[in-house]
């Protein structure tokens, strides 16, 4: 293979005798969560490539694999398309190719076909999983396929909005449909980087609405399931080519940052059979190939277990399941070159799973409004941790993530003394 001069390094990568034998992957994102993937694969001797937008994200200063830095596929797609083409012909042995944020999600969906000489995933489940990363796609598959749902619309205009405020129960949410949607949004805006926004009232939902419908008029709003973040659980699973069901387990959210709205900052496995069976056959239903978490909540009022949203890929909650015996990205992997496993299910329970600077900079919150003690909180960190981003093993992200997850406590509680 020629080295290119697009791709620095990357014949070493690719020269490198792989222990298993085995296709090298690209992991499309090497934020935290792509980096896990790939840290988890060259663990099991394949050899990991990943490609990614934004030059900050953790993988480009990271021991595991090789990350290279392309075009954005929301504002530059046919530049993106060209720099994988040219990617995965360099590589000279055709790779698997795996998601691991929407942004991708999205883009090899868009150009699916056009991939499919150069890289090794399902065609089908690529535009599927790119279907459901909108919201509103999401939601409506989730009302024709039964997976149990709040009351939810899309909106492009006050009137949409006004027409859903007739008949919905409050309080409600107004999401993006995207979540980069509103992490674009300029600097200062109060919801940039949020994923969604509560209101207690027709009033409120449409005094927010206004704050975005200048910049992002698309969005979602949906009736609010009520309850603590303990009252969340995730669903995580690995769907085969064949259609059939190839790993799965349920963690159990206790902490999140932002409270009640953010990502999952600790989780543990469970058994939860409704879960289980519910998030399964909407899967099976809908013909799902690929990797899937699934986030739902039960109600406090009622005790009704409904939709979160979909995620459509490998996930942050989703690095949990390898610890409790279900390794989703591995399995999903083999499948994709043609070495499907049996079916698995969890066996370990015996763990936490921790996003360290998400939880530290969720504790101020949670201790401000009386949820959790000290005591409480330094007791829920005592026996078997994993955590999401903090790997000693890779030193240079462990030590930025101590950095940013200690600062973001002390100011946490400055601001609450205050």
């Amino acid at each position: 293979m020629a080295e290119s001069r697009d791709f620095p390094g990357l014949k070493q990568v690719v020269a490198r005798e792989p222990r298993s034998g085995s296709p090298p992957v690209v992991v499309a994102s090497v934020f935290q969560t792509g980096l896990n993937l790939m840290r988890d694969l060259e663990q099991k001797g394949i050899r990991a490539i990943g490609v990614d937008s934004n030059p900050q994200n953790p993988g480009f200063r990271s021991r595991y694999g090789k990350s290279f830095l392309c075009p954005n596929p929301d504002t530059s797609p046919e530049e993106w398309f060209r720099f994988m083409a040219r990617l995965g012909t360099a590589i000279g042995e055709k790779p698997v190719l795996i998601a691991a944020s929407d942004l991708f999600v999205s883009a090899i969906g868009r150009f699916a076909a056009e991939l499919q000489p150069y890289y090794r995933f399902s065609e089908s489940g690529a535009r599927l999983q790119a279907t459901l990363a909108t919201k509103e796609k999401q939601y409506a598959l989730a009302s024709k396929y039964d997976l149990p749902c709040p009351r939810s619309a899309y909106i492009q205009s006050v009137a949409d909005l006004e027409q859903f405020c007739e008949a919905a129960r409050f309080p409600a949410l107004l999401k993006p449909r995207h979540q980069r949607e509103w992490n674009a949004l300029p600097p200062n805006h109060p919801f940039r980087a949020l994923k969604t926004i509560s209101a207690q009232s027709s009033a409120e939902l449409l005094r927010h609405y206004s704050e975005v419908a200048g910049l992002v008029p698309e969005a979602v709003v949906q009736e609010e399931i009520v309850g603590p973040d303990s009252a969340k659980y995730c669903y995580l699973a690995v769907y085969g080519q064949s259609g059939h069901r190839l790993g799965a387990c349920v963690v159990q959210e206790l902490r999140a940052y932002p409270l009640l709205y953010g990502c999952a900052t600790m989780v543990k496995p469970v058994i939860d059979d409704e879960i289980d069976q519910v998030c399964d056959k909407f899967l099976l239903s809908i013909g799902y190939i690929g990797l899937c978490e699934i986030e739902l909540k039960r109600d406090s009022r009622d005790g009704k277990l409904l939709l979160i949203e979909v995620n459509p890929r490998f996930s942050g909650t989703g690095d949990s399941a390898k610890y409790a015996g279900v390794e989703t990205g591995y399995v999903h992997y083999l499948d994709l070159i043609g070495r499907t496993p049996a079916p698995i299910g969890p066996s370990r329970f015996d763990f936490s799973h921790v996003m360290f600077a998400a939880d530290l900079a969720a504790f101020p919150d949670y201790h401000s409004q009386g949820v959790l003690t000290w005591t409480e909180w330094i007791r829920s960190l005592r026996g078997t941790v994993k955590y999401f981003d903090f790997d000693l093993h890779d030193f240079s992200n462990a030590r930025r993530t101590a950095q940013a997850g200690i600062l973001s406590l002390i100011s946490g509680l400055c601001k609450r003394r205050h």
